[in-house]
């Protein structure tokens, strides 16, 4: 990347990279969490039906408030999280990065700062870097879970406009219970804000981008939206429902929420292209999410197989998950088992905690080949 001296270019961005995990064509990739099993044919028929139908109105701006979309997915929420919402309480947009950030543009901003839980999505920051909004974080325990005495101090001393849980979390796959959310909740609407008037507090965002892997029987943080005003829950279609490249997210709260992101958010931000394209996968939850369950098994096994590994003499660790990925260490040279795995046509992500990598569940011919490179790649780091 070349941006030359004489442009213009914001005094706080010099220096910085675009953010993005490696696009590498390599046989198998499994370092951006995505869902290794394409649309079902009669999904993709109905993709093309949907757009078909649209296709002679693209000379006219699409319904900017997405009405249909918003009642389907308030549909797809009482069928998956048994929670009653009115399309009013949902908003979506080009993937849940675009939620988030308007949520940074709505409730953040010069004087606020936002509250996060590291390790933790590394985009936070930089959604508070491009709104000029404070970005703190408070260490979760050394397991990942939430240490929840120090969050509910720090929200109380930190007054921030914003705080994010990512459950289940990225990059560690660690869930948050319900009972640890509700004492967030208490925290918020007893906290002030800095930068607010007397009376105003925090919004805790829920970052559900997972949610849809998480075990059976464990209930989604939108069954509280009704009785908390400052919760909202975000979620994407990204992620367990294999609609990485239609790029919609959602968020889910009280609709004083929602009014304020449609107030920062850009004229017809949804094209009625990308509307169609959601709701042809709504019409088909079940195949979208039929491998769900498989992967979910694949992602546990392969923790029970890391668990009989070893490295350098000591097993190898990895924190509980509930997500469609495993995190796994402790390393003392993670870039060379990365860059050991990309040699032979593996792609993982190293990120978080120094020493420690992730993998996201693929297809299992993909995971047999993880499986056969990583074991390769331990037996020569016991030679170095």
């Amino acid at each position: 990347m070349s941006i030359p001296s004489n442009l213009p270019l914001r005094n706080d961005l010099a220096g910085e990279e675009p953010y993005g995990a490696p696009q590498l064509d390599v046989p198998v990739c499994l370092n951006v969490n995505e869902n290794p099993y394409a649309p079902s044919e009669a999904v993709i028929d109905t993709i093309l039906e949907r757009v078909r139908a649209v296709a002679p109105t693209l000379n006219r701006y699409p319904d900017r408030e997405h009405v249909e979309l918003r009642k389907a997915l308030a549909a797809y929420l009482r069928k998956e999280s048994q929670v009653e919402l009115e399309p009013e309480q949902i908003w979506a947009a080009n993937g849940s990065n675009e939620i988030m950030l308007q949520v940074f543009q709505a409730f953040g901003g010069p004087g606020r700062t936002a509250l996060g839980f590291a390790p933790t999505y590394s985009m936070y920051p930089e959604y508070a870097r491009d709104t000029f909004t404070a970005w703190t974080t408070v260490p979760r325990n050394a397991d990942f879970t939430l240490d929840v005495d120090a969050a509910v101090k720090a929200i109380l001393e930190k007054r921030p406009s914003i705080v994010l849980i990512t459950s289940p979390n990225n990059p560690t796959g660690t869930p948050a219970t319900m009972e640890q959310i509700e004492a967030l909740l208490a925290a918020c609407e007893k906290a002030g804000v800095d930068g607010a008037p007397e009376g105003t507090h925090p919004l805790l965002v829920v970052d559900e981008a997972y949610i849809e892997f998480r075990r059976p029987g464990k209930p989604s943080a939108t069954t509280l939206i009704a009785d908390h005003p400052n919760l909202a829950v975000s979620r994407t279609m990204s992620k367990a429902f294999a609609y990485a490249g239609a790029r919609v997210g959602y968020i889910a709260a009280n609709t004083g929420v929602i009014d304020s992101l449609r107030i920062v958010r850009m004229p017809y931000h949804l094209s009625a292209v990308t509307q169609a394209v959601a709701l042809a996968a709504l019409d088909h939850t079940d195949e979208q999410l039929a491998q769900v369950g498989h992967l979910r098994d694949t992602r546990d096994a392969l923790v029970d197989w890391f668990r009989q590994q070893t490295y350098k003499g000591k097993p190898i660790q990895v924190a509980d998950t509930d997500s469609n990925f495993v995190f796994f260490g402790v390393f003392d040279d993670r870039e060379w088992i990365f860059n050991e795995l990309l040699n032979r046509g593996v792609l993982i992500r190293d990120v978080g905690p120094e020493g420690w990598l992730r993998v996201c569940m693929g297809t299992d011919e993909e995971m047999e080949a993880f499986k056969s490179a990583f074991l390769e790649v331990i037996r020569l780091a016991e030679q170095r």
